[in-house]
């Protein structure tokens, strides 16, 4: 009698998904590749996705404690910035279950907090007054330019929006002033996800503020996804004119994904910024989820505070540059690929087409969404670019 063949059970089609979409950006925006094939590798079903992530980035923190014990603060940043990333991809899609979502982006956040002092040119974390609460965000300055004279320690979180505030600090009046470049956020992209392309900039002489809109990492427990993004982004601006160690008159602004619309969004309606680039967003959005990942369409609904799916199509009719793109009249640079399965490329043709300004149109061949597979064609590109517009030194 022979024996009946094992079967596998199939992985579940939300974790191959994951896997199949966004391996390119795990490893491009910092997590180690033995860690993404062996986390992922480990999980059959999406219910563990979280708390596998969440394991392997408490390795990375462990380092990170143990270096900053041994007094190696540049070890320790590093340590704590792979563990903030690592927790940010355990939670970045992971809405069915809102507690241990959260749980972990505490975690992303407090790391990349105690992250921010270590770095080199080193960060602070900032709060932006935003319809009477706060939106948070990362600064970070070039090195030999205008820097704070101290930076507070994150204390322990309570909840994801209640973490400790930066004292008053005392700004350098004869210090160089850099320009800075305002960084969105996409749908499931964080603050804590931008150590990458931040450090592009900054070794540019850019300075950098990636901060997190409504319904976007910390924002989105206050705020829904704001399909009219030039609110935030003036909120954001209004604070950047506070600060005495930032060039104001020279304001870039930078948006992935989602962020790809927000971005050239809020250019077109807020004058102050002078120059924008755009990864991977849409023209204008239908009320159709159709062919998209379940993970992304389930996470588009909570983050737009939809009670279904047709209340979340009304969010995504509003997300349109359609007769709005012609008032874009400052300096744009649109990446897209043409084996993007979220935004075709085409799109970002239909962009170009419209704005008032000069634009630098790169639709890369064999690029997926936000071309992470092919990253070297844009990253540096776009950053030179951006440097150029707003005369960084």
């Amino acid at each position: 009698m022979s024996a009946i063949p094992e079967t596998k059970t199939p992985r579940d089609p939300r974790v191959e998904a994951a896997i199949s979409h966004w391996a390119p950006r795990f490893v491009a925006n910092g997590v180690p590749l033995a860690d993404f094939q062996e986390v992922t590798g480990g999980v059959e079903h999406w219910e563990d996705w979280c708390g596998a992530w969440s394991a392997r980035a408490a390795l990375h923190e462990e380092l990170a404690v143990q270096a900053l014990a041994e007094g190696y603060p540049l070890s320790a940043g590093a340590h704590f910035t792979r563990a903030a990333v690592c927790y940010h991809f355990g939670k970045f899609l992971f809405v069915g279950d809102l507690a241990q979502m959260q749980q972990a982006h505490r975690k992303a956040v407090e790391c990349r907090n105690l992250a921010l002092p270590l770095l080199r040119p080193p960060g602070e974390r900032v709060t932006i007054p935003y319809e009477g609460r706060q939106l948070y965000g990362n600064l970070r300055r070039p090195s030999g330019t205008a820097q704070p004279s101290s930076l507070a320690q994150p204390s322990s979180l309570a909840q994801p929006s209640s973490l400790a505030q930066p004292s008053s600090l005392a700004q350098p009046s004869n210090a160089v002033r850099p320009p800075v470049v305002v960084m969105c956020m996409g749908l499931d992209s964080a603050k804590e996800e931008m150590d990458d392309y931040e450090n592009r900039f900054l070794a540019r002489g850019l300075a950098t503020l990636a901060f997190d809109g409504p319904g976007q990492g910390e924002g989105e427990y206050d705020f829904g996804l704001c399909p009219e993004y030039e609110k935030p982004v003036k909120a954001v601006i209004d604070y950047l004119e506070t600060r005495s160690d930032v060039d104001p008159a020279r304001i870039g602004i930078w948006g992935v994904s989602l962020g790809g619309y927000f971005a050239p969004r809020a250019a077109a309606f807020e004058k102050r910024v002078r120059a924008c680039v755009a990864l991977s967003g849409a023209y204008q959005r239908s009320d159709s989820f159709e062919g998209r990942p379940v993970i992304n369409v389930e996470a588009f609904r909570v983050r737009s505070r939809s009670a279904d799916l047709e209340q979340a199509g009304k969010v995504a009719l509003r997300m349109s540059l359609k007769g709005i793109a012609k008032n874009i009249t400052c300096p744009i640079y649109i990446v897209a690929g043409t084996k993007d399965r979220l935004t075709p490329s085409s799109e970002a043709g239909k962009l170009a087409a419209e704005v008032s300004g000069p634009c630098v149109l790169s639709v890369i061949e064999g690029g997926n969404h936000v071309v992470n597979n092919l990253w070297y064609r844009y990253r540096d590109q776009t950053a030179d670019w951006m440097a150029k517009q707003l005369g960084a030194d």
